[in-house]
């Protein structure tokens, strides 16, 4: 038996977070001050500016913040990668921490870091295992109530979390599951009609 890399986007991801905070934490230079959060405001004229409005999804502000992302991303990491792809996954991810990047510029006067928008497009693509054209998942429904409620409810309490971007990353990955079927979806699809016939 051996190890092996088994999700290249999630693996990476996870190794690049921890190196970030891990030279951040040694170094004291405040590298994800500079170059991983996003700002209340933008220059348009700075272009570290536009790349804070992904890269902010791989700065953490402590150990634990990354590890508290990190347990869901590596439970659920794996599992999108095999059934969307590697590919697809990191142009999700890309997408959700850009769309939440965007919108804290927009919508509010703070700054945003850290990867729980992308946990929860994770989370909600997860509940479409199965998923079918023209049908909405049960577990959609059960995650959006358990999860996104929860998130709405806690917005209006004061604290340091953005709740709003664990919102917009359950709405990306609402999005991606309705979108963008897993190829494993499709299959699954052909095989019943193929056992249907037989």
């Amino acid at each position: 038996m051996r190890i092996t890399y088994n999700a290249p986007v999630t693996l990476t991801f996870t190794i690049l977070s921890a190196m970030v905070l891990l030279a951040d934490t040694i170094t004291r230079t405040g590298i994800i001050e500079s170059l991983f959060v996003v700002g209340p405001t933008m220059s348009l004229a700075d272009p570290v500016d536009y790349l804070r409005l992904v890269t902010h999804a791989v700065g953490h502000a402590g150990w634990g913040h990354l590890v508290s992302n990190f347990a869901f991303i590596l439970l659920l990491g794996p599992i999108l990668e095999e059934k969307h792809g590697s590919g697809p996954l990191l142009v999700m991810m890309i997408l959700t921490a850009l769309v939440t990047g965007v919108l804290n510029v927009l919508l509010f006067p703070t700054g945003l870091l850290g990867a729980s928008g992308i946990v929860f497009m994770m989370i909600l693509l997860s509940s479409f295992t199965n998923f079918r054209r023209g049908q909405i998942p049960l577990t959609f429904i059960l995650v959006v109530l358990l999860y996104l409620t929860r998130e709405v409810v806690t917005a209006f309490q004061a604290d340091s979390i953005s709740q709003f971007a664990h919102i917009a990353g359950g709405v990306c990955g609402s999005l991606f599951g309705f979108l963008k079927p897993p190829s494993g979806a499709r299959a699954y699809e052909h095989r019943s009609s193929d056992d249907r016939q037989a």
